[in-house]
């Protein structure tokens, strides 16, 4: 219909988007060396329409965690649909339930309650909403260089980047931030005794994947007891089994009042994220259990397809082949960065998360383009220009992560002469 249809050259459909979706969108990767249209994709590759093959490093930030259109994945959409549509969300619902209970089984201990939403932002947004709701106080205290996504709250709580632009959040006293691994920023917020909730994204993806300094988190989540106020685990990134663990806030020995997942949890197939809320944060479900909720939050299809991705993310194999992931490519990494200490300087790493530091003006741009060009699709750090994100599917094979670092080593090789000469 379309992928193979001649209509659909690679020009025609740029046109048609610079004119009639994003124009600067479109025609800003192009200028930084990613002039893609994808095309035909699988496991963890896709290809430009063009036919130029890439290995997908970014995965759209995890939402291609176990791969693009993974048979299983497909297969339950596929069961679903000759029962299941959208659902009505009115109603409870076999799939929501089922798919609810999960979570919140699998989840960190105390978690009771679980609401559904179409995308990351809108699950934060029920999380804001749900921490006012329970302390009856109206403040959201986040880090600086922090996103949370590009609806209503979560915009307020994250970046100037992006809310300046629209006007949203700008001097609004109900949204601080403090610097991350500031315990003293942190209290001296909390201690008056008026923030409903603090959000983290427990590996800060779009400020390089930086890792808090150890303890940090647990302090934070000791000062929100002190203070009565609830900690949000934005998980949306970092989540369901990236870490080695099915929740990265788990490494930190932090049980949080509310995780918020999306984008994995769709097995990149259909649109679904999760608010999960211990009882006193999902006070509201239990009395005003209409004062939020949205269409396709928590679709039946989507229910049934994330439902499938929870029994992948689990299971022994998968968490196996993590563990195995983790070890594999910190060696070959360690031995390209060992290759050009002076480029490829360092770099951070929870699992199969990791922030490559390339420490010069805009050396993470430079490393991305040149990835590109060898056929590897990792984004630098919005954040942090420096850092490219790196960021490996949890089913990938040892075939898959050879040519990984064999294109890898060659695309730094040619980044650094092209860059220091």
């Amino acid at each position: 219909m379309f992928l193979n249809n001649p209509e659909y050259t690679k020009e025609k459909v740029k046109h048609d988007c610079i004119t009639c979706w994003n124009p600067s969108r479109t025609l800003a990767w192009p200028k930084m060396g990613g002039d893609i249209i994808m095309g035909k994709r699988e496991g963890y590759y896709f290809w430009d329409i063009d036919g130029k093959k890439y290995m997908n490093l970014h995965l759209n930030g995890g939402t291609f965690n176990v791969g693009h259109r993974n048979p299983e994945v497909i297969g339950a959409m596929k069961e679903a649909i000759e029962e299941f549509d959208i659902g009505n969300h009115h109603f409870g619902s076999v799939a929501r339930g089922y798919l609810a209970k999960k979570l919140v089984e699998t989840a960190t201990e105390g978690m009771q309650y679980c609401i559904f939403s179409s995308c990351g932002g809108e699950a934060v947004d029920v999380a804001i909403k749900s921490a006012r709701y329970a302390t009856k106080r109206r403040k959201i205290v986040s880090l600086m260089k922090c996103y949370h996504g590009h609806t209503g709250l979560a915009l307020d709580c994250g970046d100037n980047l992006y809310k300046e632009k629209f006007l949203s959040g700008l001097g609004d006293p109900d949204f601080i931030q403090v610097s991350m691994d500031d315990v003293d920023a942190m209290e001296l917020v909390l201690k008056n005794e008026d923030v409903a909730g603090v959000i983290i994204e427990t590996i800060p993806a779009t400020y390089g994947f930086k890792i808090p300094a150890p303890g940090y988190i647990k302090k934070v989540k000791e000062l929100c007891e002190k203070y009565e106020t609830l900690y949000i685990a934005d998980e949306v990134q970092t989540g369901l089994m990236r870490t080695g663990k099915l929740w990265a806030i788990s490494h930190e020995d932090v049980k949080p009042d509310i995780i918020v997942t999306g984008k994995g949890l769709s097995g990149g197939i259909y649109p679904i994220s999760a608010t999960i809320m211990k009882k006193k944060a999902g006070l509201w479900v239990e009395e005003f259990g209409r004062g939020h909720t949205g269409t396709f939050g928590g679709s039946e299809l989507g229910c049934a397809v994330a439902g499938k991705v929870m029994d992948i993310v689990t299971r022994e194999s998968t968490v196996k082949n993590v563990h195995f992931l983790t070890d594999y490519l910190k060696k070959g990494l360690d031995g390209v960065k060992n290759l050009y200490p002076d480029f490829f300087t360092s770099y951070t790493q929870r699992g199969i998360i990791f922030g490559l530091n390339f420490d010069y003006p805009d050396g993470g741009i430079a490393a991305m383009k040149s990835l590109c060009d060898n056929g590897i699709w990792a984004i630098y750090a919005r954040f942090d220009p420096h850092v490219v994100q790196f960021k490996p599917g949890l089913l990938c094979t040892r075939e898959y992560c050879d040519e990984l670092l064999e294109k890898f080593e060659k695309g730094i090789g040619e980044a650094r002469k092209n860059f220091l000469g």
